[in-house]
């Protein structure tokens, strides 16, 4: 018998890991910036790979855990600054769960035209009302 296999179009790449942040031949702020570098190469490794058919951008949610506590989902912006607060605070070890997943999102370009117009619109009304207000002076100016 022959088994097929059935590969999903969203499928979940994840990086689970426990880095050290202690180090007896390095010094914690080089051993931190290594954490950071690895991290930083994963998540353009995963940028890189070829979206699904109908999906426009990666998705990475994030769960950061510092020494033995239970982790925690963080925003994806906040995965070095996490870091750098459990240097700070002695952690000998963190945990970072990284989830990678095709999504399709959708584009913001109508409110920007909308407010471009509106910004226009206004510019126009406040050059025609200075337009007026130069012809009042130069009538008073005639007079």
């Amino acid at each position: 018998m022959h088994s097929i296999s059935v590969k999903s179009k969203n499928k979940r790449n994840k990086l689970k890991k426990t880095y050290q942040l202690t180090s007896e031949k390095k010094e914690p702020a080089r051993v931190v910036e290594a954490i950071k570098n690895e991290i930083r190469k994963y998540i353009k490794r995963e940028k890189r790979k070829e979206l699904p058919e109908g999906m426009n951008v990666w998705n990475i949610d994030c769960k950061f855990g510092k020494d033995d506590s239970e982790p925690e989902t963080i925003a994806f912006q906040d995965i070095t600054k996490c870091i750098d607060e459990a240097a700070e605070l002695n952690c000998k070890s963190i945990y970072l769960e990284l989830l990678s997943s095709a999504i399709k999102k959708e584009r913001k370009i109508e409110e920007v035209i909308i407010e471009e117009e509106a910004v226009v619109v206004e510019e126009t009304i406040e050059a025609v009302e200075t337009t007026e207000e130069n012809a009042d002076i130069e009538q008073n100016d005639n007079i």
